[in-house]
């Protein structure tokens, strides 16, 4: 809004020239979101607790620890991340941007089937919400819109194309494959995400060091001379989702200071659908989908450790984990909760680092 208001005076206000700049926007982008969370966080965890009798319900056949610790805690706290982060966006993003309204779209789409999954589990007082044919229907549905919107604004030869991360010349042209192949990017990383959400303040630093590589990502597909550079292919328009991200760090640093151990607050799916949406759609515009997976691979690791226990227990009647996610097998195991948040956050880095190389090493 700022830009589209204040750039026009630009010629007349020299102070206004700022607002032409992503680098600018970006950074206050993340302060606003910030700003946000911190100021609206303690209301809006008192409105949650008043209206949440019990917090959020506890899986009874989960680690016996969190019948005591997390007992009581509201969750729905994904509400404060979606308020920062969409209001900061709207103030700092470039409106006519058609890349900006996708994402938002997906975000806001996903949070609200997390939004309803999540009020299901409250009023039912058990830890299951929506069916999940009826979540992943709505979840696809919104994750097409948003698919065609992009590939209709999208240029040619991108358009249908993928690319692989290490080879600078490879575009693979997968037609109206390519659709499908979006929305289980988009559905696939919110639902990894939302896998991972299960201890305090470990899905959130993941997300943001992700946004923190996209934001780099966009930024540089989104700029002429240093995508040709880097060899990266140039994606037009792309540089204003670095002010999404932007937006998407502050609130997750914001949301991250009430959830931090012991956590004030979760998520919920209200957060961690809408959360995992948001980079999937963001590394489908830039073309960095395969990118995302070596970034956001713990939650790939996370969403693999539940799809190979539950396939051995059909199969062979046996569990490969002593529980799935991952994350609560090392509970189950002894390991302490800020031993397996902290040793996960250092996988997420290290793999972030292992994604941000595919840049140069082509």
């Amino acid at each position: 809004m700022l830009h589209n208001l204040l750039v026009p005076l630009a010629d007349d206000y020299q102070l206004f020239n700022l607002f032409r700049y992503l680098t600018f926007r970006t950074g206050g982008a993340t302060m606003t979101a910030l700003l946000i969370a911190f100021v609206l966080g303690p209301a809006l965890i008192r409105w949650l607790k008043s209206k949440q009798r019990g917090g959020q319900p506890i899986r009874e056949d989960g680690p016996e620890s969190h019948l005591l610790t997390k007992k009581g805690t509201p969750t729905m706290g994904g509400l404060l991340i979606l308020i920062a982060l969409a209001v900061s966006t709207l103030l700092w993003a470039n409106l006519a941007n058609p890349y900006v309204w996708a994402v938002l779209l997906v975000t806001i789409g996903f949070g609200a089937v997390g939004f309803g999954d999540d009020w299901l589990k409250l009023t039912r007082r058990n830890s299951k919400g929506l069916p999940g044919k009826v979540k992943l229907t709505f979840q696809v549905a919104i994750a097409v819109a948003a698919t065609l919107a992009v590939v209709s604004t999208m240029r040619e030869p991108l358009t249908f194309g993928l690319t692989i991360p290490f080879f600078k010349d490879v575009l693979l042209q997968l037609g109206w494959f390519f659709v499908p192949f979006a929305v289980f990017v988009m559905v696939g990383a919110s639902n990894a995400v939302n896998l991972t959400d299960g201890l305090d303040g470990l899905a959130i630093v993941p997300v943001m060091i992700a946004g923190m590589v996209f934001a780099l990502i966009a930024y540089l597909t989104g700029n002429a001379v240093f995508a040709n550079y880097l060899q990266i292919h140039h994606v037009p328009g792309t540089g204003e989702l670095a002010v999404f991200c932007g937006a998407l760090i502050g609130a997750g640093l914001g949301f991250l200071w009430f959830n931090a151990p012991p956590a004030m607050v979760f998520m919920g799916d209200t957060g961690s659908l809408s959360l995992g949406g948001a980079l999937g759609a963001i590394s489908v515009i830039t073309k960095h989908e395969l990118v995302l997976a070596i970034v956001g691979g713990l939650f790939v690791l996370e969403t693999v450790s539940v799809i190979v226990q539950v396939t051995s227990f059909k199969l062979t009647g046996k569990r490969v984990f002593r529980m799935a996610p991952l994350h609560h097998h090392f509970e189950k195991k002894g390991w302490h909760e800020p031993t397996i948040v902290i040793r996960f956050w250092i996988i997420a880095i290290i793999l972030a680092l292992i994604g941000l190389s595919t840049l140069k090493l082509r």
